[in-house]
């Protein structure tokens, strides 16, 4: 990385690291330097990440090194992210390990902030596609039905068995639910259908039969929770 750097920026960092405001000496020295080097050194080094305007730099350079070493989230990040860095490839992949790890985040969630960033930045889909099939699952997040919507709306080019197997994991399961939060869950459903992409409606008719048929309900129960279900797909 010291490469990268005019070394002389380097040594000057280190002499204010024993000040007790080292942080805020850096920000009034090099947040608005002249010289890009310092610049990008600063986004590198500063101990509690880039700040908001170190991304919006006016220099690519210094734009991804800010936003590889910000504790932003993500929209933000890319809402600031300099725009050579999006559109051109070059420079886009010096963002790429960075934005693996973003999407990975994104996708963990309901999937809301995720069609927010590639309403953005479609160029990025096809991470957004990868992380949800292959990336590791932090978190117990549901998709929210309609944001998921969105989502297949977005890869219906690339909608395929594993793509659908993911897309299923990030759906609610039903598995833990009694049957009062089934007939809860199926009936809020129902009443978003007309938002709600088939493939979704579909999996839950399939959930909810598997679930109806493994119960120990009375015959009479079992009934009225199919024909609730079968109003997902009618």
């Amino acid at each position: 990385m010291e490469e990268l750097f005019n070394l002389t920026y380097k040594d000057e960092v280190e002499l204010l690291k024993d000040e007790e405001d080292f942080e805020v000496l850096g920000d009034e020295k090099y947040l608005n330097h002249p010289d890009m080097e310092a610049r990008l050194y600063w986004a590198f080094c500063r101990p509690n990440g880039s700040r908001a305007e170190q991304i919006a730099d006016n220099e690519p350079l210094v734009s991804i090194m800010a936003f590889n070493h910000s504790k932003l989230p993500a929209l933000k990040r890319f809402q600031l992210l300099h725009k050579d860095v999006i559109s051109k490839d070059n420079l886009r992949v010096k963002i790429r390990n960075r934005t693996r790890m973003l999407f990975r985040s994104l996708v963990d969630n309901d999937f809301s902030e995720l069609n927010q960033v590639l309403d953005l930045v479609p160029v990025f889909l096809p991470v957004a596609i990868d992380q949800l099939k292959t990336g590791r699952k932090w978190n117990d997040i549901p998709a929210n039905e309609k944001e998921a919507t969105k989502f297949i709306q977005k890869a219906k080019e690339f909608i395929d068995n594993s793509f659908l197997e993911a897309l299923h994991f990030k759906l609610q399961s039903f598995e833990e639910f009694d049957q009062s939060e089934l007939k809860e869950y199926l009936e809020k459903v129902i009443s978003q259908k007309d938002k709600i992409d088939e493939i979704i409606l579909k999996y839950y008719f399939l959930e909810a039969d598997k679930w109806i048929k493994n119960s120990d309900l009375h015959i009479l129960q079992k009934k009225g929770l199919e024909k609730l279900a079968k109003k997902l797909i009618e």
